[in-house]
């Protein structure tokens, strides 16, 4: 029975740890831009142009799919994993 509940802890530790980590990398105030992209959109806000505006929200974007899916599989894997050893202790 001990050992169900310590499974049940480093579950729920590894949920919380994997929300943290999503939160922590979407952040507003996150800078992912490289040199070109910059210097491309500090020239174009420069001039009164709106198209960069948008662009670190989207990058943003774009990077936060692969640690979803990462989370997601790792969640999968250890739910699998204590699936199976409940089935060969019972």
């Amino acid at each position: 029975m001990q050992k169900q509940n310590d499974n049940v802890m480093k579950t729920k530790l590894g949920i919380f740890l994997a929300i943290g980590l999503v939160l922590f990398t979407i952040s507003s105030d996150a800078s992912a831009q490289c040199a070109m992209c910059k210097a491309v959109v500090e020239t174009n806000l420069e001039a009164g142009g709106s198209k960069g505006a948008g662009l670190n929200d989207g990058i943003l974007y774009l990077m936060a799919f692969p640690y979803l899916a990462a989370v997601g599989f790792t969640i999968l894997y250890f739910l699998q994993k204590k699936k199976t050893r409940n089935s060969l202790t019972e």
